[in-house]
């Protein structure tokens, strides 16, 4: 492992909204930093596909699915970087990106500005309290204006945004930018933009640049006693007093300093990766804490000094051709080929193997990570955000923040070789993911799959199908419809079998009525032992087992209470069984004529949006047959509550968002079960009578 100056390193993440330019940034980086000698594009016409998009799948669809790790050095600085998916689907790979970086670079778009995930990735950074500085991407394209994109993230993200450069033409005008720092002019040149020119600011921007300045260096001046003097004094403020504060500014995330460029264009990538280096923290400047399990869970501060004894954190695992790897951010001590760590969840002595630094989907075999560092093990059996530590600690790291799944579907395989192969790749993608989740409904016997979105469960289905060559098929889970009766039925069964020698007989007699709070009641009448007291626990598990299926569309039958008042016996050919078997005869009995209804799960479903769309927001819950219990608004969100049936929340995560464009969301938990409508319940009937005729 390179020089353990830590001065010199910086973890960073890269982190955006969908397409603004995340992947393609981090490919110019690499390039610049000579870590790849040619650049290739997100959506390669090459064939070849952007470096960190290592997947199939990514290269395919050019989107980012899962976070990727690199380093390269710049100006003798050492850089991790995680570059890190943009859609809300795969969430849980920014979170545990941010989880274990020091810094990071917010790219918005010069057209689109803040958008719906530029604000759920403040957000996340917010709770890891990650420092960040801004770059404003796609400046040539048309209808850029990187001033509009600073205002709003004032506005939007209430940060305290200042420029600290400004464009040199725009759009298809493009050609530099000022340093407000420097206050020198700089160009791009060579076939990749790898030359810069420094030369004088051009006469009609230096007004402009002189008053962007001032605001530049008023917004740094709260950050340094120095810096202040010096402007109250009016002397000509250099680089070297301008720059430690706004770092100082930067790391107390009280300032965010915004860098333009246009990544595809290969304009602004070496000061921003300047950037990177003079003003985000070295791992000395972030303060990480662990938990004491000694006394009470009180935080522990954590040295980043590779003699103390070992603090780590798993933050992703990935099942590579060697077995599974797992991503490892060292805190404090060192991790060596050899040495032993406990893992806090499981208590379990590990010895680390082998270590090694990722570039994508490439590696470099290393015989250490210190403290500070970011690293990858092999052949350790852990699961996503574990805590290793040295044995004689007994301290262990805040795990990530996972929000719960929002969608289902039910899969089921085609064949006997795709369910070995559903099995596995299922037991792998829910232990390296913690939003992916999976389980086997008891009611249906269908296996479900849950996630963070449509997008979400479809990249995992079609990773099913190439990476472990299991044929699937998906499907809306079935609902966990109910039966019920509405009315009183009375029943008088006789159960009578006769096959020589000893036979069967019971008779059971009394009624059936509705209940409500209570899934099943069961009273016992019989007066001057019509029926042995023996048989009477026959007959209750009698008319428990008809509950599972019932008679109308079999599903679970549930608010019925069940009174027997008269029955018979024989002394001979009575049995345990035989009143099991009339109980069964008696309850379908009385069922059918107790007018049987099929009840639905009712969930209540609150979803938060932005004011402007509560109109919308309320017509979409109308349409699927919801009801709006109320509304209230709290500042510039709206908050809806309403409960809506299960059967029409299918898709709805999706239709919310295309409705929003992404911003709002909602939570459902479920509320009660009710009578469905007699249209939709006519419907079910044919949908089930038809999936029958096809088994």
């Amino acid at each position: 492992m390179p020089g353990s100056d830590l001065n010199k390193v910086r973890n960073i993440g890269i982190s955006a909204h969908i397409d603004s330019g995340k992947t393609t940034l981090t490919e110019r980086i690499l390039f610049y930093t000579k870590k790849i000698h040619a650049i290739h594009d997100v959506k390669g016409k090459d064939g070849v596909g952007a470096t960190m998009d290592s997947m199939e799948l990514e290269k395919e669809r050019g989107i980012t699915i899962a976070s990727a790790a690199t380093f390269c050095q710049w100006d003798n600085h050492e850089i991790n970087i995680i570059d890190t998916p943009g859609h809300v689907d795969f969430t849980i790979e920014v979170e545990r990106s941010l989880r274990v970086l020091d810094g990071a670079i917010l790219v918005l778009c010069a057209v689109g500005g803040v958008q719906s995930q530029s604000i759920t990735v403040d957000q996340q950074m917010k709770r890891y309290k990650v420092p960040c500085i801004a770059f404003i991407n796609k400046c040539d394209r048309s209808g850029a204006n990187p001033f509009r994109v600073i205002d709003q993230l004032k506005e939007k993200l209430g940060h305290n945004a200042i420029a600290m450069q400004i464009p040199i033409g725009l759009e298809d005008k493009l050609t530099g930018f000022v340093d407000l720092v420097d206050m020198q002019a700089i160009y791009f040149e060579g076939e990749n933009g790898e030359n810069l020119r420094k030369d004088k600011i051009p006469d009609e921007l230096l007004s402009e640049a002189n008053e962007k300045r001032e605001e530049l260096i008023d917004a740094a001046s709260m950050f340094s006693d120095d810096l202040t003097e010096a402007v109250l004094e009016e002397r000509k403020i250099s680089t070297d007093l301008l720059l430690p504060a706004i770092r100082a500014g930067v790391i107390s995330r009280k300032l965010t300093p915004v860098l333009m460029g246009s990544a595809y264009k290969n304009k602004g990538i070496q000061p921003l990766l300047d950037a990177v280096t003079t003003l985000l923290p070295c791992p000395y400047d972030v303060i990480n804490t662990a938990l004491d399990l000694n006394n009470q869970e009180t935080q522990v501060p954590l040295n980043s000094d590779s003699n103390l004894p070992t603090m780590a954190l798993a933050f992703k695992l990935e099942d590579g051709q060697y077995g599974q790897l797992t991503y490892i951010r060292v805190y404090q001590g060192q991790l060596s080929k050899g040495s032993t760590v406990v893992n806090m969840r499981t208590g379990k002595k590990i010895k680390i193997g082998r270590l090694a630094r990722m570039h994508a989907d490439q590696m470099e075999d290393i015989k250490i990570i210190r403290a500070g560092y970011i690293g990858a093990l092999f052949g350790v059996d852990c699961a996503s955000g574990d805590t290793f530590a040295g044995p004689e600690l007994n301290l262990t790291m805040t795990s990530m923040f996972v929000p719960e799944p929002v969608i289902s579907l039910s899969i089921s395989p085609d064949d006997n070789k795709s369910q070995i192969n559903m099995s596995k790749a299922l037991n792998r993608f829910s232990k390296e993911d913690p939003t992916f989740k999976t389980f086997v409904s008891e009611e249906t016997n269908e296996t479900i799959i849950s996630g963070m979105g449509e997008l979400h469960l479809e990249v995992y289905v079609e990773r099913m199908r190439r990476e472990y060559n299991a044929s699937v098929s998906t499907g809306t889970p079935q609902v966990a419809y109910r039966e019920t009766i509405t009315q009183m039925a009375e029943f008088n069964y006789i159960h009578k079998k006769q096959t020589g020698g000893s036979g069967q007989f019971g008779r059971i007699a009394g009624h059936m009525e509705p209940v409500f709070d209570e899934e099943f009641i069961f009273e016992n009448k019989i007066k001057g032992g019509a029926i042995p007291t023996q048989y009477i626990r026959a007959c209750e598990k009698g008319f428990m087992d008809c509950l599972k299926k019932g008679p109308k569309m079999e599903f679970p039958v549930t608010g019925i209470k069940v009174v027997i008042d008269d029955g018979a016996s024989h002394s001979v050919d009575s049995s345990e069984m035989a009143f099991q078997a009339a109980a069964r005869g008696a309850f379908k009995e009385g069922y059918l004529k107790a007018k049987p209804v099929i009840h639905e799960p009712i969930m209540k479903v609150e979803v938060e949006t932005p004011t402007e769309y509560q109109g919308l927001v309320m017509g979409s819950l109308n349409q699927r047959r919801g009801i709006i219990v109320g509304s209230q608004d709290e500042g510039v969100t709206s908050v809806i509550e309403s409960q809506m049936p299960l059967a029409d929340m299918f898709g709805y995560s999706t239709h919310l968002r295309s409705l929003t464009q992404g911003k709002a969301q909602f939570t459902m938990e479920f509320a009660h079960y009710k009578q469905i409508p007699k249209s939709i319940a006519e419907k079910l009937e044919k949908t089930l009578t038809k999936k029958k005729k096809n088994l």
